[in-house]
């Protein structure tokens, strides 16, 4: 049996489990994969990879494009937006879903918010606290280990 989220929105199959696992999306929702929150420079799918689609300031899908729909300042659905409200899903390999990546800091779902869940520097799913398995610099699943082999995964509408 084929996952729709694999034949339908031509998700690869790795990255339509985690999505599924976090439980986020509608039934007839194909979201858009937009790569993996990671500091590693060389990653193929890294936002810090500035030659692959999810790194690249020329990208329509990368949140380093300044005048993309995840880049813009000005875009509803852009993580340097501060007034965005529906921002990428930040969504850990092991299905956990890390927040919003957005620069919102009223967002009770912002990584911004350092009032919230995702945002605290205390909170075990924040990717802000240097001691939790999401946000140590030496956790495999961190985005800021430039070495993580299992970097969270970001996913637009």
């Amino acid at each position: 049996d084929v996952d729709p989220l694999v034949e339908q929105c031509d998700l690869e199959p790795e990255v339509a489990l985690v999505y599924r696992q976090a439980e986020i999306a509608e039934d007839d929702e194909c979201p858009e994969y937009l790569g993996r929150l990671s500091a590693n420079p060389y990653a193929a799918d890294s936002t810090a990879n500035p030659y692959s689609p999810a790194g690249s300031p020329y990208s329509s899908t990368s949140v380093n494009n300044r005048f993309g729909p995840y880049g813009s300042p000005f875009s509803a659905t852009s993580a340097r937006n501060p007034y965005a409200t529906d921002a990428p899903d930040i969504v850990a390999q092991d299905g956990t879903y890390l927040g919003k990546l957005s620069d919102n800091p009223y967002d009770p779902d912002s990584v911004s918010n350092p009032y919230g869940r995702y945002g605290s520097p205390y909170s075990s799913t924040s990717i802000n606290n240097p001691y939790s398995t999401y946000g140590s610099p030496y956790s495999s699943q961190s985005p800021n280990n430039p070495y993580a082999t299992q970097a969270p995964l970001l996913f637009g509408d």
